[in-house]
This record gives C-alpha cells, sequence and structure tokens, in this order.
C-alpha cells in the first residue's frame, strides 16, 4: 500500500503538470465557447439565436460581439420560462443535445422555491475531471503519501434521488455522490447504504456510529453541517477534539459559504491543524478551486465546459435588488481588472446560456484567473447607500467573534424601516454569553471600518443597528422546517421579501424558548 501511494502522488505531480497550463486564459476560453456553440447548433436555443452565425465569427474575431447581439442575458426565471420547463417534461435538443435525466434543485438561498437545474451527461464527466483535477493540485501541498490510502469523508446530499417517471431530482452532491469512479469508490465514506438516506439527523447518527472504524484523511461539505457532525461524534465518543477518533485527519475541503465566520469555533474541535482547500462548485458547474497553500484565493477552470462572461458590480448594471439591467456591460476575460467585482454570466454543457449564476467575485490575479467570492447579487443591503457586501459581513463577525472570544456559528441580516428612516436587524446565533450593548457596538465600528459608504450613512439615513442573539440550533431548525437541512443548502446571510417574513413568523412561534 505504501508502494501505491507513493506511486500515486508522483503520479499526481507528473499529470498536474499536463493539465494545468494557464499560460492564455482567453484561448482556453474561447476554444471553449467555440465548442459548446458546435454541440448546441441544432438545439431548439441554437437555431432561435443563429449560433451557426455566432460561429462564423470565430474566423474573423467578432464571435463575442455577435454571441452577446444575438443571446440574451438570462436568469433562472427567464431561461425556465423559456426552455428548461419543457426538459421537465421529457423534450429533448432544448438548450443542450439529447434528453436531461438530472435535475440538481438548488438551495435557494435567493428565493423561496428550490430551482431545478438541470444536470446533462457532459456536465456530470466535467464536475469529475474537475474533481480529479483538484486532487492532482494536492502535489502543491506538503502531504504525507500515507494520506492517498485514508478514507475521504464526502457529506453530502442523499444519493436515493426522486424519480417522477422522466427525471431524477435531488441536491447535487446526491447526484455526483451516486456516480463517483469504481476505482474512488473504496476511499469513499460514508458509503453507499448511509449516503442513501434521506434523513438528514438519521443520516448523521449513522456517521456517528460508524466515525470510530474509519481512518478518515480528507472531509469535504459545508462547514455548517460539517462541525456539527464533529461536535456529536466528539460528545459520543466523550473526545476531547476530532484527532483522538481520526488521527491521520489533515485536510478539509469546504465549499457554498465563506469559511472565515465558522473558522474560530471549527478549530476548537481540532487537536492539530487543517489544511483548508476552498472549491466553488455550484448546482450550474465546478467552476474553480483552491490549487496552491497559503492562497485564499480560487483558479477558474477555463476549459472544461464553462465559458464566462463579467459584468461589473455597479449602479450602471444592477439596480437597486440586484437585479441586472439590460444595458448591462459584459466583459471577457481578457477584460477584466483585478480588485473590482464583477457577477458571472455562464454558458455551460449543461446548457445554461449567459445565464446570471448569481455570485459575485473579485479578481485577484488577472494572469492566474485567480479569484475570490465576495457575495452574491441579491445577498448584500444598501437601503440608503451603505452598500453592506456579504463580504463585509463576513470580515466584520470573524473580527468580532476574533475580539469578544465568541463562536458564532451562523448570523443573518434585514434590512427595515426605521422612524421614516433605516436600520438593520441582525440575528447572531452562538451558544455563548454575550454582552449585547458591547457585541452591537463591536459590530457596528467594524463595519464602519471597514465600509466607508456604511459609516457615512450610520451619521445620516441608517439610524440603528438592533443585534439579536438566539441559538445557533434555531437557525438550523428554520432550515429544516423550510426543507433545506443538509447537503449543499446553507443560510442566506440577508434576508428580503418573503423569506425575511417567513424568518420572522417563524422567530415568533420559538419566542417562548428563546
Amino acid at each position: 500500500m505504501a508502494i501505491l501511494s507513493n506511486l500515486l502522488k508522483k503520479g499526481i505531480r507528473l499529470r498536474v503538470s499536463l493539465e494545468q497550463d494557464y499560460s492564455n486564459p482567453f484561448d482556453l476560453q474561447k476554444e471553449e465557447l467555440k465548442k459548446l456553440l458546435l454541440k448546441s447548433e441544432r438545439t431548439e436555443i441554437g437555431r432561435k439565436y443563429d449560433f451557426h452565425a455566432v460561429l462564423k465569427g470565430f474566423k474573423n474575431g467578432s464571435f463575442y460581439e455577435t454571441f452577446k447581439a444575438q443571446v440574451p442575458i438570462y436568469d433562472y426565471n427567464s431561461i425556465h420560462e423559456e426552455f428548461w420547463n419543457k426538459l421537465l417534461v421529457g423534450k429533448t435538443n432544448v438548450t443542450w443535445p439529447g434528453a436531461v435525466k438530472y435535475f440538481a434543485l438548488s438551495s435557494g438561498t435567493s428565493g423561496a422555491a428550490s430551482k431545478y437545474i438541470p444536470i446533462t451527461k457532459s456536465m456530470v464527466k466535467a464536475i469529475r475531471k474537475t474533481g480529479v483535477r483538484q486532487i492532482l493540485s494536492l502535489s502543491n501541498y506538503d502531504l504525507p503519501a500515507s494520506l492517498f490510502t485514508k478514507g475521504i469523508l464526502m457529506l453530502g446530499g442523499s444519493t436515493d434521488l426522486e424519480f417522477n417517471g422522466t427525471y431524477f431530482a435531488g441536491d447535487l452532491s446526491g447526484i455526483t455522490a451516486g456516480k463517483l469512479p469504481i476505482w474512488f469508490q473504496r476511499f469513499y465514506k460514508p458509503g453507499k447504504k448511509i449516503s442513501r438516506n434521506r434523513n438528514w439527523g438519521e443520516k448523521l447518527d449513522q456517521i456517528v456510529e460508524k466515525a470510530k472504524d474509519w481512518d478518515i484523511g480528507i472531509i469535504v461539505g459545508v462547514p455548517a453541517w460539517l462541525q456539527i457532525l464533529i461536535e456529536k461524534i466528539i460528545d459520543r465518543y466523550q473526545v476531547n477534539d476530532i484527532h483522538e477518533i481520526w488521527p491521520n485527519l489533515k485536510i478539509f475541503v469546504h465549499g457554498g459559504v465563506s469559511f472565515e465566520p465558522y473558522r474560530k469555533g471549527f478549530e476548537k474541535l481540532l487537536g492539530k491543524p487543517l489544511i483548508y482547500m476552498e472549491t466553488y462548485l455550484a448546482s450550474e458547474g465546478f467552476l474553480a478551486f483552491q490549487a496552491f497553500p497559503g492562497r485564499k484565493s480560487m483558479r477558474l477552470v477555463l476549459n472544461n465546459g464553462i465559458f464566462y462572461e463579467f459584468v461589473p458590480f455597479t449602479t450602471d448594471n444592477f439596480d437597486e435588488e440586484g437585479n441586472i439591467l439590460k444595458t448591462a456591460k459584459t466583459l471577457k476575460i481578457d477584460e477584466i481588472e483585478e480588485g473590482k467585482d464583477y457577477a458571472i454570466l455562464i454558458s455551460t454543457c449543461a446548457g445554461a446560456w449567459r445565464y446570471l449564476i448569481g455570485d459575485v467575485i473579485r479578481f485577484v490575479s488577472k494572469v492566474e484567473s485567480e479569484i475570490i467570492i465576495t457575495g452574491r447579487t441579491k445577498h448584500f443591503l444598501s437601503l440608503c447607500g451603505e452598500h453592506l457586501s456579504v463580504d463585509n459581513m463576513n470580515k466584520a463577525i470573524e473580527l468580532v467573534a476574533e475580539e469578544m472570544n465568541l463562536t458564532i456559528k451562523e448570523f443573518t441580516v434585514l434590512g427595515i424601516p426605521y422612524r421614516s428612516l433605516f436600520a438593520h436587524h441582525w440575528y447572531i446565533g452562538t451558544d455563548d454569553e454575550v454582552d449585547m450593548k458591547a457585541l452591537r457596538k463591536c459590530l457596528d465600528y467594524y463595519l464602519k471600518k471597514l465600509n466607508d459608504d456604511y459609516a457615512v450613512e450610520r451619521k445620516h439615513a441608517l439610524k440603528k443597528i438592533m443585534v439579536e442573539v438566539i441559538p445557533s440550533d434555531v437557525f438550523y431548525e428554520w432550515m429544516r422546517v423550510q426543507g433545506k437541512e443538509g447537503g449543499q443548502h446553507k443560510f442566506p446571510r440577508v434576508l428580503k421579501g418573503d423569506q425575511a417574513n417567513n424568518w420572522q413568523e417563524f422567530l415568533k412561534t420559538k419566542k417562548s424558548d428563546l
């Protein structure tokens, strides 16, 4: 086994040099768009927007201008209404060749209802290929060869998907876990039987009971759910930290939400430091992953079934609710600038075209196509010009937790009217004793420090910041009531509209318990 692991690591070093050629991002993306258009030329959307004419533009360099002119920008509602709804009744060759048999139910953090995102055979292959590339990137880390013989715990949704006679639907993590390559299955935990369980609470309990029998080296999942699982394991076996159960645990692969607000509480559960690797795996595709130690940025995957466009996240391109304007300016990867925020449009091998995925990113390296996620197009607060981003919120909570020695597991914020002006109402999930006045003052201080617009508006229209501390379990109970427990689901950092009303009504019913 030791010989095998050494060979594997050497093989990883060799293949990473072959796989990761990012010398010319524009050329990679140009070729990717061409492949997508050629494949979809005869689909319904390809005929409607004359993909053949766009392809002619590759000869004289006008392909992108033609693409922008021919194909409108879509969000989920518009592409579903025009095209994707046909896939749900079994129609073929709509936005990608053939039929679509799998749909990922999105976490729905920007709206009340789940979204049905098509997952084609081509997309499953692309996700798997990027997953392999991420494994290959482990050669950049100083890891013992023995790690490559340890178990990999992937905490995701059920692999027992819903089937209505036409298609299967479920969490993306459940779809992909059910299609793991044979060679990987010997490392995969919790294994086929437990992974099929649709009851999230039962699944966690089953994993806890098996935990002592596994030798886990890598854990993969959303930070909140993995933290809950590890706390359960520590409590069940009455140990001080998870390394007493899994002494060879070295890597935590996480995604879906910023890890920084969770870091302080999570690291209390460890006996020794972990290597953290961030991924950008959305229901619409595997967009990026952290490829190098010491960096907090992720490298975009430029040659695996996704073409990117970037929309400067400014008032010129988005309204006050985060909706993209018809006049929005879009850029190719060679036109972006470091340090500026962009919303992403993607065209993919799952049949998304100029699709607004809803995330906001910032390039930290144009040369290496390295990004960080700074928020969501609709997860920000700007009631009166304060322009408070999720990135600001995450950082402020991280600093507050550090200064006040708190473990803050979850938080969310609402913008509300207040005495003819405005206020922010924060809900903070912690099980520690808190000086409420000090917490509010500390949070407000760091938000002012992080965001000049916020500091200005706190003197004028943003008259009050309210902070309410509630047990962290209340956040997870609300998600359970919403049918969004476990898997890739995460609690929204900003609540608006129906979601905000729903949350406040839920808290009223819990008031006697708080």
